[in-house]
């Protein structure tokens, strides 16, 4: 065999030991909390930008679950008592009007896709991300979520026309078009959400929504500041953080 095919084939079966014991944590984690009651929401994809997945040594995003318990309300006043690294990340909503299999084609995906929102998702990064297992285990830092409406009219996830626009403390930091530059093709993004489900015993269902990653790198807040996020012509979201 090829030397370099060889190492190649190596490093593939490495990644797949790892996504697979760190996605069987995390899942076991999620049953055992609806088990006990909690509603589940839907799923996150994380780290699906080129610098981070090359850092990773990942070939695409890594997934996490939300659930309702997460939920907060728009214009929360967020306490960031005990937290060690606060991330804010502005984010499209996809949601789900259908259930999607495995290996679906991009028709099947977009008939699939009732309609997008916007979204803020809060992380505390409470350790280096760098080990793709720790990371999938402790269910991507997840926190809290901030969700917009379902547009309906956007069904097949239609992003025709979209502005999307940061503002930190009053100040415009991003200003975009193409919301899809730092996330990648969002069609894709849940496509890969339910091959990845469907590995690890699970399926992406009518009624699930996916934040599809990050719009811009990660927003490192501090307590006192103030985020919005205007996604044209859909609506805005907002909160604040204090020190608890």
């Amino acid at each position: 065999m090829n030397p370099s095919k060889a190492v190649a084939r190596i490093r593939l079966v490495m990644i797949d030991s790892r996504i697979t014991r760190g996605l069987t944590a995390q899942l076991a984690q999620r049953r055992t909390r609806i088990a006990a009651g909690e509603k589940p929401l839907g799923w996150k994809v994380g780290f699906g930008a080129p610098a981070s997945m090359k850092m990773l040594g990942i070939d695409a995003p890594l997934l996490g679950y939300l659930m309702q318990s997460a939920l907060l309300p728009n214009n929360a006043d967020v306490s960031l008592a005990g937290w060690q690294k606060p991330a804010a990340e502005a984010e499209i909503t996809v949601h789900m009007a259908h259930d999607l299999d495995a290996n679906a084609d991009r028709k099947t995906i977009q008939s699939a896709i009732a309609g997008i929102g916007q979204a803020i998702e809060l992380a505390d990064v409470t350790f280096a991300p760098d080990d793709v297992e720790k990371i999938l285990t402790g269910n991507i830092y997840q926190r809290h979520v901030i969700l917009g409406t379902c547009d309906t009219t956007r069904a097949g996830a239609n992003l025709d026309g979209i502005r999307a626009r940061i503002t930190r403390n009053h100040s415009e930091i991003a200003n975009t078009t193409d919301p899809q530059a730092a996330t990648g093709d969002i069609i894709a993004i849940v496509g890969h959400v339910a091959t990845t489900l469907a590995a690890h015993g699970e399926r992406l269902r009518a009624g699930d929504i996916i934040i599809t990653g990050s719009i811009t790198p990660p927003l490192w807040m501090a307590p006192s500041e103030m985020l919005r996020f205007d996604l044209e012509p859909l609506g805005s979201l907002a909160l604040q953080f204090n020190p608890g």
